[in-house]
């Protein structure tokens, strides 16, 4: 059975592998596209924070929609939505306006693949065994996350970033393909329904709520730095010596690397939390990553070598324990109701990390001129900053959560 369950997760994370190829291409092609549709860096992280939207808009429908239909049909649909979004994006985007609009439509389809999919683990593993197994999910859609931005940075070169993100559709397709056989047999399980319903069993489910609230935060700061690493990148080779396309096509490289190793780091901190407990672990690498968030951005005053080695523990930490929420959150919400909790998980995570983007493009066209010391670069300090601050929320809910009798019901106990 073991066995089975291990390839059967496999074929998931090859799924998701595929279908994460549009998630973030457009952050590879930010730099250009500010230049091609003359936008300004508010302008172009509301782009990137359309696609929350999107995904918001769905994400929080069909999560709800998962407790009564069958996963399968919302699952492929959507990776169809999702790929048909990208291609008109690919096709027909020629400015700010019908960027937001194509870029939303790909998020729409989003939604209903990757809260789905860690229903699916939920219940497929049992609880001793679920922290490693989304982490190893998770991991594969932050795999997947940097495969776009490489991908997409390699073909931009090459090509043109119009056929790049054709390329990233056409990968999108692939992937609802083969989930075609992972379905094979599939029966959506049958829960009880509490008395309490949705009110009692989510909304004044007080160790759920901190822990998706705990998730807002984690949201907020990843996708913050996700969203303008790439072009953080792209700023500091051109104020290192490199020419702007070069500039350009390196930091997608850089970022896809930085964004790749978390794929490591929530198979490893998923199954830390079935040890140590999902409070715990959370509370340590939020705070060791909110350090970094307050670090990161300054270093543009330094140089590449040093910015790369902390940028590695950066990517490596900001995505670490986002397996361990989701895990959290299945051990505190009845299973016929699971769904309905990921779906405000999704509004509250991603409404987060919707705005988070913006924000920081906003903090960087207002400190853009601010200069602490001649020749000192203060605007990506102070962005990144930002994202530092929602951070640090994160371990509050946790110490809170732990303050609650439910959280014994939680792997590792109350620690």
């Amino acid at each position: 059975m073991i066995r089975s369950d291990s390839r059967w997760l496999a074929l998931l994370c090859c799924c998701q592998l595929f279908i994460m190829l549009v998630f973030i291409n457009y952050s590879a092609v930010l730099p250009l596209l500010k230049i091609e549709w003359s936008m300004n860096n508010t302008r172009a992280g509301m782009i990137f924070s359309v696609y929350q939207l999107g995904y918001i808009a769905s994400g929080v429908l069909l999560s709800i929609l998962s407790d009564k239909f069958n996963i399968k049909h919302i699952f492929i649909t959507a990776a169809f939505c999702s790929a048909g979004g990208n291609l008109l994006f690919a096709l027909f985007a020629d400015n700010f306006t019908s960027g937001m609009i194509f870029r939303a439509l790909t998020g729409i389809g989003m939604g209903g693949t990757y809260m789905p999919g860690l229903k699916l683990v939920a219940e497929r593993f049992e609880p001793a065994r679920r922290g490693k197994a989304i982490g190893i999910y998770v991991g594969s859609l932050v795999f997947g996350g940097s495969l776009s931005l490489a991908v997409t940075g390699v073909l931009t070169g090459i090509y043109g970033w119009r056929i790049a993100f054709i390329f990233c559709s056409i990968g999108v397709c692939i992937g609802a393909v083969l989930a075609f056989p992972l379905f094979a047999g599939y029966r959506p399980p049958i829960h009880n329904v509490s008395e309490s319903g949705y009110t009692g069993e989510v909304i004044r489910n007080r160790p759920a709520l901190l822990m998706i609230l705990g998730y807002g935060a984690h949201m907020w700061e990843m996708y913050g730095m996700r969203s303008w690493l790439a072009p953080f990148f792209s700023s500091a080779l051109v104020g290192w010596g490199f020419e702007m396309s070069r500039a350009t096509g390196f930091a997608s490289a850089i970022a896809a690397v930085l964004i790749g190793i978390g794929a490591f780091s929530t198979a490893i901190t998923g199954t830390l939390s079935d040890r140590f407990g999902r409070t715990a672990t959370i509370t340590v690498v939020m705070l060791a990553s909110a350090l970094l968030s307050f670090t990161f951005g300054w270093l543009i005053n330094t140089n590449l070598p040093l910015t790369l080695a902390v940028g590695l523990a950066y990517g490596y930490l900001v995505v670490a324990e986002s397996p361990v929420f989701s895990t959290g959150l299945t051990e505190l919400v009845a299973p016929g109701y699971l769904g309905a909790a990921m779906g405000l998980q999704s509004l509250i995570g991603y409404s987060m990390g919707m705005i988070s983007p913006t924000v920081f493009g906003w903090a960087l066209d207002t400190f853009r001129d601010w200069h602490p010391y001649p020749g000192f670069q203060a605007e990506w300090g102070v962005a990144f900053a930002f994202i530092g601050i929602g951070g640090l929320a994160g371990p509050v809910f946790m110490w809170l959560l732990r303050r609650t009798p439910e959280s014994t019901k939680m792997a590792g106990g109350n620690r």
